[in-house]
């Protein structure tokens, strides 16, 4: 009985080593599964067809800009563990992108361990990150540069002194029920409000506190080449490293009970780019160049909720 005793509580103790190794390994947003001259559209294609062979759900795509695409998948392993986390319906859609940087096609994709403790998920996603590997290769993680940061560090990540955390989101909008704030942003959205166009619909069910999930994927155009809230705006001035972070996009909105939410700008746009200056780089990519996106972008999703925005 000694003998069966003290093997439970080894293999208990190499179980919770585990556990903390993983938590401590590297992470960065996102996987370059392959680089190569070829044909964009293509690339485009087979990259559907190899997501719906490793039993995803693509639910929309998104082309923000020329040479970029991004391609939005879910799974029922992706939703069930989004319903189990407080606000994890975040977490219920993966992104792949593909992109034309200089005449080589790269297909990249959201690191599912990065992001699962980013939206402080209850799952690591490991088999996800298998089945992505598998289907779309992995050479490398990238997009933090120098930074290094930890599944760990990601669950109480932010940007900087007196910047957003996970848990301080924009509100933007209240509703008599969750139907009527998943109509109304449809209704907008098919209005063309906030310049924005969407993108997918996932919806989730209840989370642990028992509130209603609606995840809704927005695409904002910018109401012209000026407008900061712009995805090409936005990407034009900061992502500028090969490989590039394309997958960052789309932005979404949460319709969390009978409210919308969406993760503030200086924090979404760290996830991406942890790495980002605030005043200098060598490529000129640095927060001060989008200084007003955070709230352009707030403004345009609020406008697509059916708030108060300032600017639409």
């Amino acid at each position: 009985m000694l003998t069966i005793t003290r093997s439970l509580a080894i293999a208990g103790l190499f179980t919770l080593v585990s556990a903390g190794n993983a938590l401590a390994e590297r992470v960065q947003p996102f996987i370059l599964g392959s680089s190569s001259a070829g044909d964009f559209a293509s690339t485009v294609s087979d990259t559907k067809s190899k997501l719906s062979g490793a039993g995803f759900d693509v639910v929309g795509t998104h082309a923000p800009y020329s040479g970029a695409e991004i391609i939005v998948f879910t799974s029922d392993e992706m939703k069930a563990a989004a319903t189990k986390s407080e606000r994890g319906g975040y977490g219920a859609a993966m992104r792949v992108s593909v992109t034309d940087n200089g005449g080589n096609i790269e297909v990249a994709y959201t690191n599912p361990k990065y992001w699962a403790n980013a939206y402080r998920l209850n799952d690591q996603l490991d088999t996800v990150s298998t089945k992505l590997a598998s289907a779309l290769g992995a050479e490398k993680q990238f997009s933090s540069g120098v930074k290094e940061l930890t599944a760990e560090d990601m669950r109480k990540y932010h940007y900087t002194f007196m910047m957003e955390y996970f848990d301080d989101p924009s509100d933007l909008a209240e509703y008599n029920s969750h139907a009527e704030g998943v109509k109304t942003i449809e209704a907008n959205l098919a209005a063309g409000k906030g310049a924005a166009t969407q993108i997918y619909k996932i919806s989730l069910g209840k989370d642990t506190e028992g509130e209603e999930m609606t995840l809704i994927g927005v695409g904002l155009k910018g109401k012209n080449a000026e407008d900061c809230s712009g995805d090409e705006y936005i990407m034009s001035r900061i992502d500028k490293d090969t490989p590039r972070s394309t997958a960052h996009l789309p932005y979404v909105i949460l319709v969390y009970g009978d409210e919308a939410e969406a993760l503030y700008g200086r924090f979404s746009i760290a996830l991406s780019w942890p790495h980002l200056r605030m005043m200098s780089s060598e490529t000129g990519a640095t927060f001060m160049s989008i200084m007003c996106s955070p709230d352009g972008i707030k403004d345009a999703l609020t406008a697509v909720a059916g708030g108060q925005a300032e600017e639409f």
